[in-house]
């Protein structure tokens, strides 16, 4: 019987216990998409990307010209109007370009897992740096207006399962967080404002 008692105090302490917890739940993933900074940070990784494009395509343009050069000189090593002393220097450049063409085609493809590696370096800083400021104001609302706790609702596990399947008296103030983070983004050009409804 006393067992009886303590387990059902236990469960009554822990049900009130709970009752004052204030819960809350952001979406991140909103939040970050709605970040003003998240635009521009993603024009100017944009131009970062474009600029890598540029340069690969320079050098496979290099490479291009090169491949017309070899074959001009295969041809002309086997051209039977030029001498044998000629078609032997022929041959011979075309050697010399081969190796010239296949330390281009190392040179691009070092180039390219090199620029690869850097820009998803790049993407990761700036994305944890624009998220390192939404959770700034995430947990300074939080202190603010007295939550116990503040879950990511956008999370995923690993089967791709919402993290938070289901919250009750959770406070969603995602809206609020977006405000915050945009109260000091500049001010659109008049052409990109959204035109009013006209009055009915």
């Amino acid at each position: 019987m006393r067992h009886i008692a303590l387990l059902a105090f236990s469960l009554l302490t822990a049900s009130t216990f709970a009752a004052d917890l204030k819960f809350g739940v952001v979406d991140m993933q909103k939040a970050f998409s709605d970040f003003h900074k998240t635009t521009e940070a993603q024009g100017k990784f944009k131009e970062l990307m474009d600029k890598a494009g540029q340069e690969a395509n320079e050098r496979w343009s290099v490479y291009k010209n090169m491949t017309g050069d070899l074959q001009k000189l295969q041809k002309a090593a086997q051209d039977p109007i030029l001498t044998p002393e000629e078609r032997a220097k022929k041959a011979a450049e075309f050697q010399e370009k081969v190796k010239e063409l296949r330390a281009l085609e190392q040179e691009i493809g070092d180039f390219q897992n090199r620029r690869t590696n850097q820009l998803r370096q790049e993407d990761l800083q700036i994305r944890k740096g624009l998220y390192d400021e939404i959770l700034v104001v995430v947990k300074d609302k939080a202190k603010k207006d007295g939550y116990d706790f503040v879950f990511d609702k956008s999370g995923m596990s690993l089967s791709t399962v919402p993290v938070l399947l289901y919250y009750k008296d959770a406070v969603d103030f995602t809206d609020q967080v977006v405000v915050e983070l945009n109260k000091d983004a500049p001010a659109k050009p008049a052409g990109e404002e959204k035109p009013k409804e006209e009055a009915k």
